[in-house]
């Protein structure tokens, strides 16, 4: 399964944990994916769109 935005393709960051020590680990930043019933072309569907996307009224979301 994907991590990433169907409309913007928004996806994983990645970059560092650092302790008190400033001893590094890596870790990522996942995107805050919503699965949502969106229409596209007249016909509904289900994508997976980052809530960016949904405040920003870039998907016509299906009641």
């Amino acid at each position: 399964m994907a991590k990433r935005c169907e409309i913007c393709g928004k996806g994983p960051a990645v970059g560092n944990n650092v302790s008190h020590s400033h001893k590094k680990s890596r870790r990522r930043w996942l995107p805050n994916l919503q699965k949502v019933r969106v229409q596209v072309d007249g016909q509904v569907t289900h994508k997976k769109v980052c809530t960016g996307c949904i405040k920003s009224d870039r998907i016509v979301k299906v009641a």
